[in-house]
């Protein structure tokens, strides 16, 4: 039976972060496992490194400083490995800048107006990822509004603006008072939190288990 008032899960996540592309993909099979739960998914940002500059660093110099090549080379034949067995096929070598993802997270701020939150996250992760697309770019960010049905002209004149700037740096900074220290972070019905790309089924029984405990113990949940 499906609860009116849903579960909420709550992501905390990068854009530049190829393990909270992986989560979505794993939060996704998790719903799948349990249509009858009535979840309601909403995104926060982090940023992994907000010392980028807006302009973004030349990706394989930012990963031979923070890793060290070899490091690097491994980190991420892990994470290529991961992503194929969730359908992700991640184009790692196309990526040319890491970007400062403030804008991005403007983004998906402004998306959950339209609750177009997941379309726009999931634009995100693609152009990113596999199509090795430039973020630091307002026209890049201009089309993943229009691709995810935004009215990207809005968008266009907003991103020109400091628009909600502070509020998305108050979101990260509250993130990480919460104890937010990587991602992906699921705060599944503000009781639960999960860190790390979790197996579906980790996170189907996670949230099963908040929907089950906020009805056999409706005040304990609401304290």
């Amino acid at each position: 039976m499906t609860s009116e008032t849903p579960i909420s899960v709550d992501v905390v996540s990068d854009v530049m972060c190829p393990w909270c592309y992986i989560g979505k993909r794993r939060l996704e099979s998790a719903l799948a496992q349990i249509p009858d739960v009535n979840v309601a998914v909403r995104w926060h940002p982090y940023q992994l490194d907000a010392t980028l500059p807006k302009e973004g660093k030349d990706r394989q110099a930012y990963l031979t400083d923070k890793f060290g090549v070899e490091r690097a080379k491994s980190f991420y034949e892990t994470i290529r490995q991961a992503g194929l067995e969730e359908g992700i096929h991640f184009a790692f070598d196309d990526i040319k800048l890491s970007p400062n993802t403030l804008d991005c997270h403007r983004l998906i701020l402004w998306s959950r107006a339209d609750d177009l939150q997941d379309e726009v996250v999931e634009r995100l992760f693609e152009v990113f990822f596999l199509e090795g697309g430039d973020l630091t770019k307002s026209e890049t960010l201009v089309q993943v509004a229009d691709d995810a049905g935004m009215q990207s002209d809005l968008v266009e004149q907003l991103l020109e603006t400091d628009s909600d700037l502070e509020k998305t740096i108050q979101q990260i900074a509250r993130a990480q008072e919460l104890g937010v220290t990587g991602v992906p972070c699921f705060i599944i019905d503000g009781r639960f939190a999960i860190a790390g790309a979790e197996k579906s089924e980790t996170l189907a029984a996670a949230i099963r288990h908040a929907e089950e405990t906020r009805t056999n113990e409706p005040e304990a949940a609401e304290g």
